[in-house]
């Protein structure tokens, strides 16, 4: 089945030195665009990381350091990395969790400036998770009936991502699926909106899992002791908090979206603030008007009245 697309739709995957999201750095992307009128445009590159790779990593991905010594490092890519997505949303294997928010770092790092906001974001693991619950390699044997060759390279990895999607489209289609409270929906059908709502599972805010969204489409916390509170109410109880994390090994981008969040509630904040003291002073000049003192009878008064009204 063939995906029906409003706009386009880029697989990617990333190789890297690690899965620290906030220390490791990516040493290869692959990128597969697909338009909405089944055009495919692909990008692979790999990037210096500006780090050495650690021989366990090396292993997993083929990559080493003497692979990419002399390759430019991502900040010089990025912005032709940024340009080739476009507008595009977004999708990928385990993507929503490692991939978006490890690629949201080095755009940060690199000062190329990449906006998620509008974008969909399709994760195929998770509909695969939640449907047979299987890795990548099973996964395309699954639905493909195929051995997946060369995997855990990028461009590999990329397109067999692609093409277990389509699969599954064909497979699901139709197919009731019950969540964990009772739901019954048939949710993968052939819409980028609807699979984007399917395997966000977790409604992340920062797509590494320190904020989400609660059940009103409020920010809260994912992590300590402040975990399922509205960031919100964090602020207001303990400030320090946000000081905190912002110091702290987060990753770049839930720095970036917990200072948007800090800014919009000292922004609320202020202006509330404005309006509580707008309405304290206009109380206060209507009972000052109310308050005056009459003004005293003169002489002049009484001559005007004596001539209005007679002896």
């Amino acid at each position: 089945m063939e995906l029906q697309l409003k706009r386009p739709l880029a697989f990617f995957d990333l190789e890297t030195t690690g899965v620290n999201i906030s220390v490791d750095r990516i040493v290869e992307i692959a990128i597969l665009k697909v338009l909405p009128s089944g055009e495919e445009q692909v990008l692979t590159m790999r990037i210096n990381p500006e780090m050495p790779i650690p021989a366990e990593s090396s292993m997993f991905h083929g990559i080493y350091d003497e692979d990419v010594k002399d390759l430019p490092p991502f900040k010089e890519k990025a912005a032709e990395i940024a340009a080739f997505i476009g507008d595009a949303d977004l999708a990928g294997y385990n993507s929503n969790k490692f991939d978006i928010p490890m690629l949201m770092e080095e755009f940060i790092r690199a000062r190329v400036e990449f906006s998620l906001t509008g974008r969909a974001f399709v994760d195929v693991q998770n509909i695969f998770h939640q449907m047979e619950q299987r890795t990548l390699k099973a996964a395309y044997r699954f639905y493909c009936n195929e051995n997946l060759d060369n995997a855990h390279t990028a461009e590999a990895d990329v397109r067999a991502t692609y093409e277990v999607l389509k699969a599954q489209l064909t497979k699901y289609e139709g197919v009731a699926y019950e969540d964990k409270h009772g739901n019954v929906t048939t949710p993968v059908v052939n819409d980028v909106e609807a699979l984007h709502k399917f395997t966000n599972l977790s409604n992340p805010v920062d797509f590494a899992g320190r904020l989400v969204f609660d059940a009103d489409g409020d920010a809260t916390i994912n992590f300590g002791k402040h975990k399922g509170k509205k960031v919100t109410h964090v602020f207001e109880v303990e400030p320090s908090y946000y000081a905190w994390m912002q110091n702290g090994d987060f990753p770049l981008y839930t720095k970036k979206v917990l200072e948007q969040l800090w800014n919009e509630h000292r922004s609320q904040k202020r202006d509330a603030q404005q309006q509580e003291r707008a309405a304290v002073n206009k109380v206060k000049v209507q009972q000052t008007k109310v308050s005056e003192p009459a003004k005293p009878i003169t002489s002049d008064m009484l001559k005007n009245l004596q001539g209005k009204f007679g002896k």
